[in-house]
């Protein structure tokens, strides 16, 4: 806020976005998905630092053991990457976000300590690494300083973690403006992480605690809800499930649905707040058939929720993701992670002094996360995986809180959908 000093020096800023590019369109990857048996997307064919990338060559071909062209950056094929040019001995600050279908990334700089300052619009306590792992929706500041031998260029890597990649490392070059930004760094590109390195990625992530100050947790909840993440098939089409549904959105949205008790718009039926005890978290279910379903979990204002994240194998055995689970309208208190199937005594591990607050937090393989948030912000939230294929899929669920507390919708609001628009046509609202 104005008048309010940042916790930390910095002498220039940078803002890093990363995608990740398909040759096909949304479309058609929609129509894969949507196809019995599954047509998977595949692997992305470009990483993109501020939407630019190179495809068919490669810009450190010199370096990497390829066959591929060195990349000309005449048009057509190539672009261009955007260069961070800095001065010595200075600090930068990196606002980093990802804004990825699908990669789990990690972020490096040749020769360079990373500090990192701040995850998801929150301060973090500092703490330098060698590199970030970042998944999609997330976003990071890291504190850059400028070092290094100042006739040198410096390669700023991105490399794809999580899944056996097929996709050349994203680059481009940090230069320092004593020299030419034409000259090629000397050393390779940093190498990124084994993409099953997942002590690597939990390491990581638990270096994440809330900076002196942030507000803490409630001590209590009021609310606890487990979510078993799987993956299932609805008459025979491939789908993720949460506690065994699988969500599809309703052709009218929620909001105005909730707010004038138009019940036939999404399920009444609450969906499940928990999952059979004996799941057998470590393979393939024994009954891998889920349901449709677009219910709600409904929270009265202001109560205190517990979300414990469950992952367990997917239909295939030995396999189990990482997935990133994003809230909309909240931050979330991370209070911990664990190995294999959540069970009481595991709360005598959570973080309720220095939880970081978050607004994406992930699950790892045969693992489980726990979250607290508050629901006072009235509204209706979803809450899912971040990665595209696996909302589409079903891998997401709904919050809704204290919607009579909003104020007025717009008419056309409810014409969104087909139940709205023709209430609305037949007078009712």
């Amino acid at each position: 806020p104005k008048g309010q000093n940042e916790p930390f020096h910095y002498d220039g800023e940078f803002n890093l976005l990363f995608s990740d590019l398909w040759h096909t369109s949304s479309h058609e990857q929609e129509v894969g998905l949507s196809t019995k048996p599954l047509k998977w997307i595949g692997e992305p064919q470009t990483l993109l630092i501020n939407g630019r990338g190179q495809f068919n060559c490669s810009l450190a071909s010199k370096f990497i053991n390829t066959t591929l062209p060195e990349c000309q950056f005449k048009g057509g094929e190539e672009c261009a990457p955007q260069i961070l040019h800095v001065e010595p001995n200075k600090t930068y600050r990196i606002r980093i976000a990802s804004t990825t279908s699908l990669a789990a990334l990690n972020l490096a700089i040749s020769n360079h300590k990373l500090v990192v300052v701040e995850a998801d619009g929150n301060y973090v306590t500092p703490f330098a690494v060698d590199d970030v792992d970042i998944y999609s929706g997330e976003s990071y500041s890291v504190l850059l300083r400028t070092d290094q031998d100042p006739n040198k260029n410096y390669w700023l890597s991105i490399g794809v973690r999580g899944r056996k990649p097929s996709t050349s490392q994203g680059l481009t070059i940090l230069n320092y403006k004593t020299i030419s930004a034409s000259i090629f760094p000397t050393s390779s590109p940093p190498i990124t992480p084994l993409w099953n390195d997942f002590e690597h990625s939990k390491a990581f992530t638990k270096k994440i605690i809330a900076k002196m100050g942030t507000p803490q947790p409630p001590k209590l909840y009021d609310r606890r809800v487990f979510l078993l993440n799987t993956q299932n098939r609805v008459d025979g089409f491939t789908k993720w499930s949460i506690n065994n549904v699988s969500l599809t959105l309703p052709p009218t949205p929620y909001l105005g649905s909730i707010k004038f008790k138009i019940n036939n718009a999404f399920d009444q039926t609450p969906p499940p707040m928990n999952f059979p005890q004996d799941y057998d978290i470590f393979n393939p279910p024994v009954n891998p058939n889920a349901t449709i379903g677009n219910g709600v979990y409904m929270f009265n204002l202001n109560e205190v929720v517990d979300v414990i994240l469950q992952n367990s194998n997917q239909l295939s055995v030995n396999g189990s993701e990482i997935h990133p689970w994003h809230l909309h309208g909240h931050d979330f208190w991370v209070l911990g992670y664990g190995e294999g199937k959540f069970k009481l005594g595991d709360e005598k591990k959570f973080n309720l002094t220095h939880a970081p607050l978050r607004n994406t937090a992930v699950i790892f393989p045969y693992g489980w996360t726990a979250l607290r948030f508050k629901a006072d912000n009235p509204g209706v939230w979803a809450f899912h995986c971040h990665i595209e294929p696996h909302l589409h899929m079903g891998m997401g669920v709904i919050f809704a809180e204290g919607v009579h507390k909003v104020g007025k919708i717009p008419r056309e609001a409810l014409t969104c959908g087909l139940t709205g628009k023709k209430l609305v046509e037949n007078g009712h609202y």
